[in-house]
């Protein structure tokens, strides 16, 4: 403003080389085009002015080719947040920004017709982590789980169910050709035998019953060993019970968005945005999978969460829209929902593609998957890549015990800061001496601080994209800037001021570790 400079959307980022200072302002490049001048005079022009009132925290302010302001930050900024993080501790990187906002995350949502499968993996924990970068934001959330448990995969599981209990008991039942093929449906047929004998009918629907409840308590308990739970279970059918799946209906025909033809009824889609009409109830007058979930998403508009978050794989591209497009119709607000689409898994075993599918049985599921690598590395495995990126799980390096795995090589580096800090009782931090810090002046101590004192923007940022590979790549990064200090600096010494300010240093890096780590769902060992 004191040099009559117009106003411009300025970026201020970290500087790519660290020797020009620890941030940068593109601002001279982008007045360049208005004043007609070098962006270089634009900028000594500006940091003339800056040289008079720049905060004591900035060390000295650069300009560079091609017009680059740069702002080297002194080191006592960073050495003096160290007693912030501890004091912090369990809630540092935590902010207000959701407080008072309520969000819905519905995700997994898999049908009870079989175990989960590593198919299903990457949803679940892509799901959970969300939650969590939503709760440390502020948000009070609500894992949501919804489940179709009527329609034709139901019944392609109940038919499954009663050819294998008829089967078992010596009687002629076909099997139907596209039927679950799994070992678990002959030991849901088993079970029933076992629960309710060998005289049932074939009409009788104990069959479907038995194997939605066994086959759900087995998804849950999975998830549990997932570290997941849901505060709410939802079920396709109970709309149908309640009457809002009519009463959708109805208000869709009211507004002359519903038309009969071939036989079928059909959502008048091309109206209202779309490039095509969909058929919404079939010929053989079973509601399509958009009539449901419609009349789902709006009862969770209605429940007025400020956030509803839908984690869906990239075959549901072409399916969500219609349902968005039927709430806009309905004049219903939907701009607070978020549709989040992820690329599949493929999973690797000695340099080899793992095929699977779920009718056939020759499917792994996550019972297995967990058994031979553990939660923790599933998890850290099925965020490491942006949800944009299909992903290749390699079981070898999962299950490899050293620093080619980054699970490892994040909780080891948790576990030897944690052992430092077990032979150290006897040396007092004292978190009333900021000064102490100013001992920490070597190149990878600053390096490490640096990083550390982000993370709460890490969070604050993960909250726009919704994507939990960020805190994994940074969680990586910090690990490495880590161990290249413990290379470098001995932290228990016989100068104990300068063992007290190292100690405080690491203690406040475990932290990190412990928050980040918590927001993946992943464990911290004390000891490796």
């Amino acid at each position: 403003k004191e040099l009559s400079y117009p106003e411009v959307n300025f970026s201020l980022m970290q500087s790519k080389n660290p020797d020009f200072g620890d941030l940068s302002t593109n601002i001279a490049l982008l007045l360049t085009k208005t004043l007609r001048e070098n962006p270089l005079k634009i900028a000594e022009r500006i940091t003339s002015k800056l040289q008079n009132q720049k905060s004591q925290d900035i060390n000295g302010i650069t300009v560079t080719r091609p017009g680059f302001i740069n702002f080297k930050i002194d080191n006592f900024f960073f050495q003096s947040k160290i007693n912030h993080i501890i004091k912090k501790a369990e809630k540092y990187g935590q902010n207000s920004t959701g407080k008072g906002k309520t969000a819905n995350i519905e995700f997994v949502s898999a049908n009870p017709t079989g175990p989960l499968t590593v198919g299903h993996g990457r949803n679940a924990i892509l799901g959970d982590s969300i939650s969590n970068i939503l709760k440390w934001n502020g948000y009070k959330i609500t894992r949501e789980y919804y489940f179709n448990n009527a329609g034709r995969q139901m019944r392609v599981l109940e038919e499954s169910v009663k050819a294998r209990y008829f089967q078992t008991i010596k009687k002629d039942y076909a099997f139907p050709e596209d039927g679950y093929q799994g070992e678990y449906i002959s030991d849901i047929a088993k079970n029933i035998i076992d629960k309710y004998g060998r005289d049932l009918s074939h009409k009788s629907s104990k069959f479907i019953l038995e194997a939605e409840k066994i086959i759900f308590a087995q998804i849950k308990d999975t998830l549990n060993r997932l570290k997941i739970n849901f505060d709410i279970f939802t079920n396709e059918k109970a709309f149908y019970e309640n009457g809002d799946i009519k009463k959708l209906l109805s208000e869709l025909k009211r507004k002359g968005l519903l038309y009969e033809k071939d036989n079928a009824t059909w959502f008048k889609a091309s109206s209202v945005g779309l490039k095509q009409d969909r058929v919404y109830i079939k010929k053989s007058g079973e509601p399509t999978y958009r009539v449901p979930d419609t009349a789902y998403h709006k009862n969770k508009v209605d429940r007025g969460f400020d956030l509803i978050i839908d984690i869906f794989g990239t075959d549901h591209a072409d399916a969500y829209p219609d349902v968005i497009c039927a709430l806009d119709a309905l004049e219903y607000k939907t701009d607070h929902i978020k549709v989040l689409l992820y690329q599949f898994v493929t999973l690797l075993k000695n340099g080899k593609k793992l095929k699977m599918s779920t009718r056939k049985a020759n499917f792994i599921t996550m019972d297995e998957l967990i058994k031979e690598v553990g939660s923790d590395v599933i998890r850290y495995f099925f965020i490491m890549r942006s949800m944009n990126t299909h992903l290749d799980f390699d079981i070898n390096v999962a299950k490899d015990q050293s620093e080619k795995n980054p699970v490892y090589y994040l909780q080891y580096a948790y576990a030897r800061i944690s052992s430092i800090l077990r032979r150290a009782d006897d040396i007092k931090v004292n978190l009333s001496e900021s000064d102490q810090y100013k001992r920490l002046s070597h190149t990878t101590e600053i390096y490490l601080l640096k990083h550390i004192i982000i993370f709460p923007a890490v969070i604050k940022s993960c909250l726009e994209s919704f994507e939990p590979q960020s805190i994994a790549n940074y969680l990586q990064e910090l690990a490495n800037r880590f161990h290249k200090f413990y290379g470098k600096c001995r932290v228990i010494s016989n100068d104990k001021q300068l063992s007290s300010a190292r100690l405080g240093l690491i203690n406040a890096t475990k932290i990190v570790f412990a928050n980040g780590l918590s927001i993946l769902g992943i464990s911290c060992p004390e000891k490796m």
